[in-house]
């Protein structure tokens, strides 16, 4: 089945909803200047009180960060017993082997406003060293000044191209409207959403659990269904129940 990876959780209340929706994996930012960072203080809080709610369904939990001194995300992983970290700036490999911890998923940008071709070298050579390094490739929307959750997509026809030799998660722009198509279209190991799961800035519970539920549907080789149709779903098991 696809992996699926939510990111940028503020509150333990929508990271439950994820839990209980099914996600493998639940992703807190500590970019510092990203809108949705959280300070040490605030994570800790919030992965005791998850922790204590999930038990033995607790997610991998993933820090996000962003070309920061390695020193500083050593004292995250070890504080709070991170599973993973997801790297989005231009941290090379050299850099992901001084962290000391067994998953690394490495982001690779894809700028919308640039021709793939002038791209290509950079990806294909971008992927090929963390995928030896066996890193877990990351492929979102680039954007000048930002570090993903922009709610911005790339052309998926490129996306699919490098599945097809590249085991990747696709981030940028995914919604509970458009992830199922994106599953059947490119076929990745894994998708990645974080702003696409909010209403208003705010991390939105029913589009977390249709948002699953469209992935889910797309592994079961159901056709398109978007958003209402996911509730139109969770409602009916509800009534049936």
């Amino acid at each position: 089945m696809t992996h699926i990876k939510l990111c940028g959780f503020q509150t333990a209340e929508p990271v439950m909803a994820v839990i209980e929706a099914g996600a493998d994996a639940v992703g807190l930012v500590f970019v510092p200047s990203a809108r949705r960072c959280l300070a040490l203080d605030d994570a800790r809080r919030l992965v005791s009180e998850v922790r204590a709610q999930a038990g033995d369904r607790m997610p991998e939990l993933v820090g996000l960060f962003a070309d920061q001194p390695v020193e500083d995300v050593r004292r995250h992983i070890e504080e709070l017993k991170l599973d993973a970290v997801q790297l989005c700036g231009a941290e090379d490999v050299a850099y992901a082997s001084k962290l000391g911890v067994p998953v690394v998923y490495k982001v690779i940008g894809i700028d919308p406003e640039v021709p793939i071709g002038a791209q290509m070298p950079r990806v294909m050579v971008l992927q090929h060293r963390h995928q030896l390094a066996g890193h877990r490739i990351v492929i979102d929307t680039k954007v000048v000044g930002e570090y993903g959750g922009t709610g911005r997509t790339f052309d998926w026809e490129i996306a699919a191209e490098l599945a097809r030799g590249l085991q990747l998660s696709l981030a940028g722009g995914l919604n509970p409207d458009n992830v199922g198509g994106a599953v059947r279209a490119v076929k990745p190991w894994g998708v990645d959403a974080s702003s696409g799961v909010e209403t208003d800035g705010v991390k939105d519970i029913e589009k977390v659990r249709v948002f699953v539920e469209a992935v889910r549907g797309a592994d079961r080789g159901e056709g398109n269904g978007g958003l209402m149709a996911g509730v139109a779903r969770l409602f009916g098991r509800k009534a049936k129940a």
